[in-house]
């Protein structure tokens, strides 16, 4: 079992063997099934009995099942991946001797010979990876839009010449591609419907830009009712809008822990949140993911030892845990981490990015989604580039809290004030999904639902390896070996197919994948073109993807 994949298999989960989604007594394939209810016949559901003493053992944190699926690496597809990457890396080395001597091209920046004395500008061995791996399937990314990136769109063609290094445009518009890869959960990135015409007006009374920052002259009436609409829809006190979504943590962090606080991160942590937690100078320490043993040893390690040297106790620990990890799938076990949080005495700051809008009866995330108080999280923070099909993101939570951030937060001091129109398109697009503006209320959100369950659920049925939770819009399924990255992402695009592919360094080496986004704008006719169409696919290149 790879370290990655036994990270995972924590909780007390239960493992079952599985070739196609069917029983097997194989060595390999095991699915960790991260089912907290293994009874059905009874009315209530009951987590596996654990002979431990830990604090979140109750039977009453979880109102819903929750399953989740991780499938070990089968031993022979884990040993063939290492190969590939291993002739992958020596050919590397070839082509970069012979490049040093000049007979093949050489693409890359490089040292003047007369700066050879100086330091370095150029760590020409640190981009081994991305001269000699990563160029061979660049095509797969950055690929041009040319329309609006909602159910369909459309992809300006191009082709390169000379392996990746550069392309060319070639004039022509691919049409109507299915796209999978954007995260247009809700369908509200659209450029006609009532989003759109209202963002218009909003641009003819305001203009585009502010030019100014919220605390001088670019604080406007539509930013503080959008700021009251968010902290009515979370259920919080107040709340703050911020004009971009990755600032919105690597920003307002380190305005709440610095030195002598300690910050407890999930290892799958969005970069946004790793930066912030290192620019606040606080001591990191990281649990594995979703494991709320190992969190709840951190938390017990840090109360009994306090402060390295000194020994006293922190200022202030500090939980980051995201709603949806858009790369695995996964939910976060938010009952479980709330329950310790309490215990422990600690805070809580809660990532909603991809969970705000696309979980829950009513769309309010994560909160929503297990029917919790909101009030049990302390930092309520999301984006509204995913659900609502806008820019930016928002911190909810109590009023001393956002009061506070308004004078000591980076991105609310510092930031040009967020977009008229773009406050608009959320304003109405959360209106909608709250049933305000003449919907009914989670009409999109239950629809998103469906869409997501059918999809996985066919995916399986053809024997795909499917990651994460059961009610995840972001389904990962797996490819393993690094020549099926690019194959298939390209094959998919010949089939008028747009979605994301992603390995070695942003999964484990031998956990590469393809992430589809379902999106509430999908006809059930588009998800079952792209399921087979992906059945097609591996078939012709006889890729086996299960055991």
């Amino acid at each position: 079992m790879t370290e990655s994949s036994a990270n995972k298999l924590v909780n007390g989960d239960v493992c079952h063997r599985t070739a196609n989604g069917k029983k097997s007594t194989g060595r390999n394939g095991f699915v960790k099934n991260h089912c907290l209810f293994q009874q059905p016949q009874q009315k209530k559901y009951r987590r596996p009995s654990e002979k431990n003493n830990h604090v979140v053992r109750s039977t009453s944190l979880y109102n819903r099942p929750f399953v989740e699926q991780f499938e070990e690496t089968p031993l022979l597809v884990a040993v063939l991946t290492y190969v590939g990457y291993g002739i992958l890396t020596i050919f590397g080395y070839l082509r970069d001797f012979l490049r040093n001597w000049g007979v093949e091209n050489c693409h890359v920046a490089r040292e003047r010979d007369e700066q050879k004395d100086f330091v370095p500008l150029y760590q020409d061995f640190e981009n081994f990876y991305t001269r000699n791996l990563y160029m061979r399937i660049r095509d797969n990314w950055n690929r041009p839009i040319c329309s609006v990136p909602g159910a369909k769109m459309d992809l300006v063609e191009r082709t390169s010449k000379d392996y990746n290094w550069t392309f060319e445009h070639t004039g022509k518009v691919v049409k109507d591609v299915i796209n999978m890869g954007s995260y247009n959960y809700l369908g509200f990135a659209e450029n006609t419907g009532r989003c759109a015409d209202n963002a218009t007006g909003s641009t003819h009374k305001y203009g585009v830009g502010v030019g100014s920052t919220r605390s001088e002259m670019g604080n406007l009436d539509i930013h503080e009712e959008l700021e009251q609409l968010v902290a009515r829809f979370l259920g919080v006190e107040s709340s703050m809008a911020f004009g971009m979504g990755f600032a919105t943590n690597s920003m307002n962090i380190p305005a709440l822990a610095g030195k002598g606080c300690l910050i407890l991160s999930d290892e799958l942590n969005h970069a946004s949140l790793a930066l912030g937690a290192r620019l606040s100078g606080a001591t990191i320490r990281v649990f594995k993911h979703n494991n709320m043993v190992s969190l709840e040893k951190l938390l017990r390690d840090a109360i009994v030892h306090g402060q390295p040297r000194t020994h006293r106790p922190w200022k202030k620990m500090l939980i980051l845990v995201e709603g949806i990890y858009s790369m695995e799938g996964s939910i976060v076990r938010l009952p479980e981490v709330i329950a310790l949080k309490k215990h422990y005495k600690a805070y809580l700051y809660l990532d909603e990015a991809h969970s705000i809008g696309a979980l829950g009866p009513r769309g309010g995330g994560v909160v929503d989604y297990f029917g919790l108080d909101p009030k049990d999280v302390d930092i309520m923070m999301g984006t509204f580039t995913k659900s609502f099909g806008a820019a930016g993101g928002y911190i909810g939570g109590k009023r001393e809290l956002i009061d506070y951030l308004r004078s000591h937060s980076h991105s609310s001091i510092y930031a040009t004030a967020m977009s008229p129109p773009v406050s608009q398109q959320i304003i109405t697009s959360m209106k909608i999904i709250m049933g305000e503006d003449n919907t009914t209320l989670g009409e999109f959100t239950q629809q998103l639902s469906e869409n997501t369950t059918y999809f996985r659920r066919k995916l399986r049925e053809m024997g795909f390896i499917i990651y994460g939770n059961n009610d995840s819009p972001v389904v990962p399924m797996m490819l393993y070996m690094p020549a099926k990255i690019g194959a298939f992402g390209r094959e998919m695009l010949k089939r008028n197919i747009g979605t994301v592919v992603v390995g070695f360094p942003a999964t484990p080496i031998i956990e590469s994948r393809a992430r589809f986004c379902v999106s509430a704008a999908h006809t059930r006719d588009m998800l079952d073109t792209v399921s087979h169409r992906s059945e097609t696919h591996t078939h012709m290149h006889q890729t086996c993807l299960t055991q």
